[in-house]
């Protein structure tokens, strides 16, 4: 909206025909009109409005519901005030108060003026007068702000949020607010402007003495910009909930005093001193007026008087403050650090399930009767939010009292389970300030109000820290000292039988953690029988709150109940192995309900295909969460046992919380099925179904030990190319030092972006200044069979992850198949084969490349194998090769997949090695095939040379003679870093019958595979596609399944497309592109049709399988005893 109409201001300006009011009207219209559609309800500008007693004002502001139907009514007033503009350099309604517009308010009641640069809202003041409300400048002069719009995509880009979010705060200055959403997009706009001026303040004492004190409490640190702008960004979001909760206790007091609320004189408290402190810090005369907060914290205070108490506490109250505020206000005010909080409203019905199975728990397996109400129960969420949790509980406790005949004493019961047995801690303060106000507004309502010298007990502090005693660094404020040691005196002293919440999934970034929290997760790591833990997993920083809560119920309390909602990917995780060894040993009993709802893993679709949102969707945010969740609830008694089974229950599609509800109080015993974790499946706590054979045969490591992860460029755009002449004229512009970054960064705005790990300038002036160039351009596979030309280089961070290994050995003639274990969308990718070197996106995720044979110096190549394996296969008279060919096979058998999928999940495959050599023999000499196909390094005779093979000519069969690609098969997205994303389209592609001629042809290519017409329509697809590059021309007869074959997670055709799009390449195909796809879509054909073969060879393997004897200390099969 604004850089349209900076644009269009600019315009008029340049003719230099116009007048300097009038002439600016469309533009000022058409700015308004998008504003004003943008508001529910829809404000509506009239331009020119007809004199009704009090002048005609500039434009008139309706409400959509003042469109009359049928006559219109004469003489209607705007509702939502008039407009005054004046000329660009006309100051005069800005410096005093004319006639005029002393008669606008008195006729509308709120007048907007400006002057296009500026904007001043005149409204109605406490005392009932005009006054001057809030004001927006664009620019401070005339010629400051022309020379601003002559980039209009630059003004917008700095001032054009905050300019078009005023406009929306003026259309709706005298609407009385009433949904919680709308306070919070108010709040949550004028936030942003108060930590703007925050930031341009600079590092003032007062925020350096808070920053420490913080820090030194919570036992992290704001580190870099990133740490300063979470740091900021936390007090003001603190500063403005506390304002908020402010409100809220003087809104419910009756009478309330002062008449009209006053942010000045507020109540801050809440019941805890360290608040007072924080905002005392912040408002006092001397640091507000440097952070020039007043003028916005006004705004905000005649805001919070525009709210409809009544109607609007009634809505808020329903005990849902994040679900209706803190999430919303969050997502307004900055939608990555939302992110990155994983701030998330935890449903209801989720918290009442667990509140439901630990009091059940509580009391069936540990025989406590009152369950939370027994007064020895103490509670504890270590990660509370806005107290969700904490809240559930004592609504819990209040009905389990229900039947104890209290009365009015049940009153007091609640309090004192509220401020001494049932704990919340938060590490951030804003959230901190949101669950004090929640605890009493939910005591309130039982009639438990706490009292002015009591608080809930809801701390400030860092859960991971502080359960030891230890001794305390002295803090600047006596409030946050106090805070600090009634949290450690929770942690250290308090008995706590119950861990319940929904932990953090990730970190903060710019916050880093201390040792104390990074040894919680190490202690994960630490394995006795299973198999040790393998990637990133234990990084997580849920991680650390299972295990600080397991530490204190197993090893300190000695029995109790945990109950998380976390990331389920560590039921089955190989990171997470360690993890679920302990809980076996340290829980009688686990019970998990898997929410599903995973992104990566199941597309969160059901296994029927039906949608299947994340438990935590929301009206506004219908997905949810990206990864998948789940409840875990264990329990330990006091005569503890081991448990080696585990309940398991998936819980699918859309009513997932209306499961959960209708289940919460339900016998353990109708909701779970048995689970018996196993040792070859790392103990996963999941369902499997795997043969137990299959556990016999090696691991793909421990025949071929040794692979690489692909080549990461991060700069994609400029280091790869179709056209090796357009990568070097490239390449030969970056190393020529005439050309400045400057012009880089109109082509490739990536290259010249500094990150973390990567300094644009030096790692250029680097390059240039060096002696000998290095560089080289070689072939790269890029994607499933698409090879290109990349720049290599050995030096600098030009290459992020240069892969020297990799690189020395594709210089060998080598051949390499890419294998994976697990990856993030938790299916199986069949291996590829490759001749060069290769991108970490060869396959979607978690690839490594496993090389034929090894460089071991300047002189000496190997196979790489293990040693044991190379003496077996010298015994039996068999090669290297052919070993590396039958794993190819192997693990491309259509059959090998359906079978194996669970234990695919959980670890790198594995192979059974046939003791018959013909066996043997048979499925290499298939491998060897299959390589070729897979591999669009290597000419394969009849398929992509010669003469074809018969039957082929009619697939993929190309046609036209303009090779344009133009039907939408890809479009470019950039990241804010400037790299630029290739994303698939559409495009163009037609599903239909065979003809008989084309059935005649597949008959052929039957024949050749021992197949019949159905068996091959079976695996290469009944029906055809035809695939346009534009309207005339393209390639026919795809077999269906060859169009959706997928390698590496990719549909491998549709991706080559994608990026072939003119518009992204350039160009048009050439040629030989065109002739590339269609023998990719035979080579495809052939692979697909070689399945029965594949299935039956591998059936024989898999019949006659060696069993491994060599074992280690865990029981698992191994092969490798290389020395």
């Amino acid at each position: 909206m604004a850089e349209e109409f900076f644009e269009a201001v600019r315009r008029v300006h340049a003719l230099g025909a116009g007048t300097p009011e009038t002439a600016y009207y469309p533009a000022l219209n058409t700015l308004f009109e998008r504003v004003g559609a943008s508001l529910r309800p829809k404000v509506l500008p009239v331009s020119q409005l007809a004199n009704t007693g009090a002048g005609s004002p500039d434009f008139g502001l309706f409400a959509a519901r003042q469109i009359q139907k049928g006559a219109p009514r004469p003489g209607q007033a705007p509702e939502r005030g008039v407009v005054e503009v004046k000329g660009v350099a006309d100051d005069s309604l800005f410096k005093s108060t004319p006639k005029q517009l002393t008669k606008y308010f008195e006729g509308y009641g709120l007048v907007l003026v400006t002057n296009l640069r500026a904007f001043q809202l005149v409204g109605r003041g406490p005392d009932g007068q005009a006054a001057r409300l809030e004001a927006f400048a664009i620019a401070q002069s005339a010629p400051e702000f022309w020379s601003l719009v002559q980039e209009p995509a630059e003004a917008a880009k700095s001032v054009g949020r905050a300019f078009v979010e005023y406009l929306r705060r003026a259309f709706t200055q005298n609407v009385a607010l009433v949904q919680p959403k709308d306070v919070a997009w108010f709040l949550a706009s004028y936030a942003r402007d108060a930590l703007a001026r925050v930031e341009a303040a600079g590092d003032l004492p007062a925020l350096k003495t808070i920053r420490t004190a913080l820090e030194d409490a919570l036992g992290i640190t704001f580190e870099g910009e990133k740490g300063d702008h979470f740091f900021r960004s936390t007090l003001i979001q603190t500063l403005f909930y506390g304002l908020f909760s402010a409100w809220g206790i003087w809104a419910r007091t009756t009478p309330r005093n002062p008449a009209r609320f006053d942010w000045h004189s507020a109540a801050w408290t809440l019941h805890v001193p360290f608040v007072a402190t924080l905002f005392q810090q912040l408002t006092a005369p001397k640091h507000i007026k440097k952070l020039d907060l007043v003028e916005v914290l006004d705004w905000t205070g005649e805001t919070l008087n525009r709210i409809d108490a009544k109607e609007f506490l009634k809505r808020f109250e329903e005990g849902r403050a994040v679900q209706y505020f803190y999430e919303p206000f969050l997502e307004a005010f900055d939608p990555k650090l939302r992110k990155q909080f994983g701030v998330w409203y935890t449903p209801v019905e989720v918290i009442d399930y667990m509140v439901a199975r630990v009091d059940r728990a509580l009391k069936h397996d540990l025989g406590i009767s009152d369950g939370l109400a027994d007064e020895r129960v103490y509670v504890l969420d270590p990660c509370c939010g806005t107290g969700g949790f904490f809240n559930s509980v004592l609504r819990r406790i209040e009905a389990n009292l229900a039947a104890h005949g209290l009365g009015s004493a049940v009153a007091d019961r609640l309090r004192s389970a509220a401020c001494n047995r049932v704990f919340g801690f938060e590490i951030m303060p804003a959230p901190f300030v949101v669950a004090h106000m929640q605890a009493g507004i939910t005591l309130s309502n039982m009639g438990a109000p706490i009292p002015d010298d009591a608080r809930p007990g809801i701390y400030l502090t860092n859960a991971l820290t502080g359960w030891e005693p230890h001794t305390n660094k002295p803090l600047p404020f006596a409030e946050l000292e106090e805070e600090r040691a009634s949290a450690d005196a929770v942690k250290q002293t308090r008995p706590i039988l119950v861990v319940l919440g929904n932990p953090p999934y990730d970190g903060f970034a710019g916050v880093s953690s201390n040792p104390e929290e990074r040894a919680l997760s190490n202690e994960y790591r630490k394995v006795k029988k299973v198999a040790p833990a393998q990637g990133q997993g234990l990084n997580e920083l849920y991680v650390r709150f299972f295990r600080m809560a397991e530490r204190r119920i197993a090893e300190k309390t000695g029995q109790g109940v945990v109950s998380f909602i976390s990331n389920y990917s560590w039921l089955d995780s190989s990171s997470c192995s360690g993890m679920r060894e302990r809980y076996l040993e340290a829980f009688d009993t686990i019970n998990v309900d898997c929410l599903n709802g995973d992104k990566y893993k199941t597309g969160k679709r059901t296994p029927d295909g039906s949608a299947d949102p994340s438990v935590f969707a929301t009206t506004a945010n219908p997905a949810g969460i990206q990864v998948g969740t789940a409840i875990v609830t264990m329990v330990r008694h006091q005569d503890h046992q081991p448990t080696d089974v585990i309940g398991f229950r998936n819980i699918w599609g859309a009513g997932k919380r209306e499961a959960l509800a209708a289940t919460a109080e339900a016998d353990p015993a109708t909701l779970y099925e048995s689970v018996a974790p196993t040792l070859p499946m790392r103990l996963q706590f999941m369902p499997f179904d795997v043969d137990p054979a299959y556990f016999e045969w090696p691991l793909l490591p421990s025949l071929l030990p040794v692979g690489f992860p692909g080549v990461k460029t991060s700069r994609d755009e400029f280091l790869v190319d179709v056209d090796r002449d357009a990568l070097e004229r490239r390449i030969e512009r970056y190393l020529d030092p005439k050309t400045t970054d400057a012009e880089l960064a109109k082509s490739h705005p990536a290259l010249v972006n500094t990150t973390e790990r990567y300094n644009a300038a030096t790692t250029r002036k680097a390059l240039i200044e060096r002696k000998y160039q290095l560089g080289q351009i070689v072939r790269y596979a890029y994607r499933p069979f698409d090879v290109r030309w990349a720049y290599w280089d050995p030096d600098t961070k030009l290459i992020d992850e240069k892969r020297p290994e990799f690189f020395a050995n594709a210089e060998v003639g080598n051949r390499f198949l890419t294998a994976g274990v697990r990856n993030r969308m938790g299916v199986y990718y069949k291996p590829q084969s490759v001749s060069v070197l290769g991108d970490h996106h060869l396959v979607e995720s978690n690839v490594s490349i496993f090389p034929a044979r090894v460089r071991q110096d300047t002189q000496n190549v190997e196979p790489n194998l293990a040693k044991s394996v190379k003496t077996m296969l010298a015994e039996r008279d068999l090669t290297s090769d052919q070993l590396f060919d039958h794993v190819l096979a192997t693990l491309n058998a259509p059959v090998y997949e359906a079978r194996y999928i669970d234990a695919l999940r959980v670890d790198w495959p594995r192979i059974p090695i046939p003791a018959s050599n013909e066996t043997f023999a048979r499925s290499a000499a298939l491998g060897a095939r299959l390589a070729a196909l897979l591999d669009v390094e290597v000419a394969v005779d009849g398929v992509s040379r010669g003469a074809l093979l018969p039957g082929l000519s009619s697939i993929g069969l190309p046609y036209g003679s303009s090779y344009e690609v133009t039907a939408g098969w890809g479009s470019v997205q950039r990241k804010d870093s400037g790299t630029r994303l290739i994303m698939p389209g559409a495009g163009m592609a037609t599903e239909r019958e065979w003809t008989e001629a084309e059935l005649e042809a597949l008959r052929q290519i039957a024949t050749r595979h021992g197949l019949s017409l159905a068996a091959l329509l079976d695996v290469t697809g009944d029906r055809a596609v035809d695939i346009e590059m534009n309207g005339t021309a393209g390639w026919r007869a795809v077999p269906s399944k060859v169009w959706s074959y997928t390698a590496g997670g990719y549909q491998a055709l549709k991706k080559w497309l994608s990026y072939r799009e003119t518009a992204i390449m350039g160009r048009p195909l050439r040629g030989e592109e065109v002739l590339h796809f269609a023998q990719t879509a035979r080579r495809i054909t052939e692979i697909l049709a070689m399945g029965p073969a594949l299935n039956a060879t591998h059936d024989e393997a898999r019949a006659d399988a060696i069993v491994w004897t060599a074992r280690d200390e865990t029981g698992q099969v191994v092969v490798d005893d290389n020395d």
